[in-house]
C-alpha cells in the first residue's frame, strides 16, 4: 500500500458535533494504523454560513479530543478558481458542457415528467448545441451552468465500498449533473474531488449519506484522469428517534462542546464514539489509544446506523448510559495526577481551586481525589457533589434530609455529643473516629447508622460517599467539629 493519506473536511457552519466527530477519528485511527497522513481541510464555501467562530469550534474540539492531523487546515475557498479551472478544462476536453437552459425551461420539463409518471433528468438539449449556437448564446450574455457529461456506456458504473460491498449504479440512472453554477461557483461534488486530487487522498472515510454521490464523484476522477481513491461509507450516528444527528435540529447537545463542558474526560468520549458503529472483532469496550490504533480496520466497520442517545432534560444522565460509564471506568481508573490535571480546571471554574493544592496541600488533594471519585461520573461531580471537600459552603442533598436527619428529633443534640468527642480524641484517625462514635451510640443506647449516616449528612451534604471515617479524616478535625455543632444551620432545622 502507498502512503495512506485520509482527510477530514468539515463544513465551519457550527461546533463539532458527535457525528463529525466519529468521522474525524475514524480517519484519524486509519491514517496512524498505516503510517499515513490525515489532512484537515476546512469546506468554507459557503460563505453565509462558515463563520471564524465555527472554525475554532472545530479545530479547539478535535485538540480536546486528542485527535490530531498531519497537514492543514486548508481552506477549500482558497482553490476556488482551481476548481473552475478543472470545469473547464472538462468542457474543453468534451467530458463536460455549458447548459444555457432556464430555470422555467427545466421546470417545465420536470413538470411533464411527473404528469408523465417517469422519472425527471435533464434531457441533454444543451449537449447537442453547435459551436455556432453556443458562440452566439456567450456573446448575448446568457447565463449557463457546466454540466458533467456522463459517458455513453452500456451497463453499469461498479466499485467496491469497504463497508457496502459492490456497488452498482447504471449509467442510464446518472443524469448530466451540474459541477458549476451559473453564477460561476462550483459545486461541492466538483471542489471536494479536486480537492483530494491535490492532497493526493487514498482513502475517502465519511458518512453513508455520501455513498450517493460516490458514483458521480467517480466519474470526476476519471474524467480529469485521477486515481480513484478507496471508498468506506461509515454508518450514520442517528438520534433516539432513529433521525439523523446534525448541529441544526438537535442544537448544542450533540456537540463535542457540550460533552467537553459538562465534565467528560477526552478519552472517553473517543473511546464511546468509536464503539458506535465498529467493534475491535472481540469483547473490548475499554481500549487505550495505543490498543485502539492497533486493533482498528475498516473491517470492523458496521452497516447497521448508530444510536447516540441523550436525555438533555437530565444532566446527570443526560446521554447515552454507556458514555457515562465509559466515562466513570476512566475517571475512576486513571492516575491521579492525570485526573488533578483535569479536576483543577473544573475547580477554577467553581471558584474552589487555591495555589496550595500544587504546593503544600498537593499530597491532601491527590488523596482527596483518590477518595471520592469511585462514586463520580463526570468531572462536574468533583466541583458539584465534592464541593464539601474543597469549600464550607456546600448544598445538602434533600434526600439525605429526609431519610438521615428529619426522622430524629435529637439528631442535632446527638451530633453535638459527638463533635466534643471527637475534638477531646488525642489523635484524629480512621480508627478513633470510629470507635468514638461506636462508643457514643452505646451510651445513647441507639444504632450507630443513626449517628455515621447523620453525620455524613452534616458533612459532606451526600447521602452516601466514600467510609465515613476516611472521609472524616480527609476533611480535618477542626472543620468536622464545627459542621457538627452547626447541624442545625446546615441542614436548616
Amino acid at each position: 500500500m502507498s502512503e495512506v493519506r485520509v482527510r477530514f473536511p468539515p463544513s465551519p457552519t457550527g461546533y463539532l458535533h458527535i457525528g463529525g466527530a466519529r468521522t474525524a477519528i475514524y480517519n484519524w485511527l486509519f491514517a496512524k494504523k498505516h503510517g499515513g497522513k490525515m489532512i484537515l481541510r476546512i469546506e468554507d464555501t459557503d460563505a453565509e454560513r462558515s463563520t471564524t467562530e465555527s472554525i475554532d469550534g472545530i479545530i479547539n474540539g478535535l485538540t480536546w479530543l486528542g485527535v490530531t492531523w498531519d497537514e492543514g487546515p486548508y481552506f477549500q475557498s482558497d482553490h476556488a478558481a482551481e476548481h473552475r479551472a478543472a470545469a473547464n478544462r472538462l468542457v474543453a476536453e468534451g467530458h463536460a458542457y455549458k447548459c444555457f437552459c432556464t430555470k422555467e425551461e427545466l421546470d417545465a420539463k420536470r413538470e411533464v415528467a411527473i404528469a408523465a409518471k417517469t422519472t425527471y433528468m435533464y434531457d441533454r438539449t444543451c449537449c447537442r448545441l453547435t459551436s455556432d449556437e453556443i458562440t452566439a448564446r456567450e456573446q448575448a450574455g446568457t447565463p449557463y451552468v457546466i454540466r458533467i457529461k456522463i459517458p455513453d456506456r452500456q451497463g453499469a458504473l461498479s466499485f467496491t465500498d469497504q463497508v457496502y460491498g459492490r456497488i452498482d449504479r447504471p449509467y442510464h440512472d446518472i443524469e448530466d449533473f451540474v459541477i458549476v453554477r451559473s453564477n460561476g461557483m462550483p459545486l461541492y461534488l466538483l471542489s471536494n474531488v479536486v480537492d483530494d486530487i491535490r492532497d493526493r487522498i487514498t482513502h475517502v472515510i465519511r458518512g453513508q449519506d455520501g455513498l450517493v454521490n460516490t458514483p458521480k464523484q467517480i466519474l470526476l476522477y476519471e474524467a480529469l484522469g485521477a486515481q480513484v481513491p478507496v471508498f468506506a461509507h461509515m454508518s450514520l450516528t442517528l438520534d433516539p428517534k432513529k433521525a439523523k444527528i446534525s448541529k441544526r435540529s438537535h442544537g448544542e447537545v450533540v456537540t463535542v462542546q457540550f460533552y467537553r463542558e459538562h465534565g467528560f474526560i477526552p478519552w472517553a468520549l473517543v473511546n464511546f464514539l468509536v464503539l458506535l458503529g465498529w467493534a475491535p472483532g472481540d469483547d473490548r469496550e475499554i481500549l487505550t489509544p495505543e490498543e485502539l490504533i492497533a486493533a482498528f480496520s475498516l473491517e470492523g466497520l458496521s452497516k447497521a446506523n448508530a444510536v447516540f442517545n441523550y436525555n438533555k432534560d437530565d444532566l446527570k444522565f443526560f446521554t447515552d448510559p454507556k458514555a457515562i460509564n465509559l466515562n466513570a471506568h476512566y475517571l475512576r481508573t486513571m492516575p491521579v495526577e492525570e485526573l488533578a490535571a483535569l479536576v483543577k480546571p473544573e475547580l477554577q471554574t467553581a471558584g474552589l481551586w487555591t495555589a496550595a493544592y500544587e504546593d503544600d496541600r498537593r499530597a491532601w488533594f491527590l488523596t482527596t481525589l483518590a477518595l471520592i471519585r469511585d462514586r463520580f461520573h463526570t468531572l462536574l461531580d468533583f466541583a458539584v457533589l465534592g464541593r464539601a471537600y474543597f469549600a464550607d459552603d456546600y448544598p445538602v442533598d434533600p434526600t439525605a434530609i429526609q431519610k438521615n436527619i428529619a426522622k430524629h428529633e435529637k439528631i442535632a443534640e446527638w451530633l453535638g455529643l459527638l463533635a466534643s468527642r471527637f475534638a477531646d480524641l488525642a489523635e484524629f484517625t480512621k480508627e478513633t473516629t470510629e470507635q468514638a462514635t461506636r462508643e457514643l451510640a452505646a451510651e445513647l443506647e441507639i444504632k450507630p447508622g443513626l449517628l455515621i449516616n447523620g453525620t455524613r449528612t452534616v458533612v459532606t451534604g451526600q447521602v452516601a460517599g466514600p467510609g465515613l471515617f476516611d472521609i472524616l479524616v480527609t476533611i480535618g478535625r477542626d472543620r468536622v467539629v464545627d459542621r457538627l455543632r452547626r447541624t442545625a444551620e446546615i441542614v436548616g432545622r
